[in-house]
């Protein structure tokens, strides 16, 4: 008998049984995934697409707009040693909340954040701190709302007042915030600060998604890219060795930074800016353009 034609016409073929028995081409299956790996890296002022860790695409343009999927939390890395890309390894320290090490970590530096002295200003190269502050998104580009890429933030993309208009991605969030305004209702303008010397992303509101574009986005949101793409993992580098000594390198959109100030936690007085509730999106645009 040629293929499964030894299935063809039999009865058993369609009971509860015999799909029950399908469960052991799941476990040989086990391990397998059809899963692609997206992310938007900012190396050397570019949005480059990279693909299973493969640079597949450089934007020549200088913005890029976006719908914010989902973001995680704020979470920290440290890594040993200069940059070298033939030699990509893992962190040697990592937090995912930014106040202590992760429990998967070897060695750490501290037991705490705070006190580690990776986190002391000139720890790292010039006057940085040797740890550095980042922020996954899962994000999809606005013009195709169909694949989910993962955006790695660094601390200069994350930090800093609004100036001239120009919000790294907490001033915008406080923006979106005071506006009643979810940033997975929008597309986001992301663009690069023309006046650094290392990779720096600010971010505006271009315009309200569509109600079908707002659909598609909503489902995008709970899948399993969007997941994983906000999810933290110490190989946030393409190609990386795993079976190499943590004696590693920072990628390259990480290895030079700015100084940016530790973040604090503002307290809220009555003097507090009043927000605004139930605001036209598209009103909020138009004052952003005046």
């Amino acid at each position: 008998m040629s293929d499964m034609a030894i299935f063809k016409g039999n009865a058993l073929a369609n009971s509860d049984l015999f799909k029950s028995l399908q469960q052991v081409d799941d476990n040989l299956l086990s391990g397998a995934s059809d899963y692609t790996s997206r992310r938007i890296s900012i190396k050397g002022g570019k949005f480059r697409e990279i693909v299973n860790g493969d640079q597949v695409n450089v934007s020549k343009e200088d913005n890029m707009e976006i719908v914010i999927v989902n973001a995680a939390t704020l979470s920290r890395t440290y890594y040993e040693g200069s940059y070298d890309p033939s030699n990509v390894a893992p962190p040697a320290c990592w937090s995912h909340d930014t106040k202590v090490p992760a429990p998967e970590v070897e060695n750490p530096k501290a037991s705490n954040c705070q006190q580690c002295p990776m986190n002391v200003k000139g720890s790292g190269q010039g006057e940085t701190r040797a740890c550095k502050f980042q922020q996954r998104l899962a994000i999809t580009p606005a013009n195709d709302l169909k694949n989910v890429f993962q955006l790695s933030l660094p601390a200069t993309s994350i930090f800093g007042d609004s100036k001239d208009g120009n919000m790294p991605m907490q001033a915008y969030a406080k923006f979106l915030k005071a506006h009643s305004t979810p940033a997975i209702a929008i597309v986001t303008d992301m663009y690069f600060d023309e006046k650094s010397d290392v990779p720096k992303l600010f971010f505006k509101p271009a315009r309200p998604l569509e109600e079908n574009e707002l659909q598609q986005v909503i489902e995008l949101k709970d899948t399993e890219e969007a997941t994983r793409a906000i999810t933290f993992t110490v190989s946030q580098t393409d190609k990386v060795d795993k079976k190499q000594p943590v004696k590693a390198s920072a990628p390259v959109e990480e290895a030079t930074q700015e100084e940016v100030p530790e973040p604090t936690k503002n307290v809220a007085t009555k003097k507090a800016k009043k927000e605004v509730t139930n605001v036209d999106l598209s009103n909020i645009i138009d004052e952003w353009d005046d």
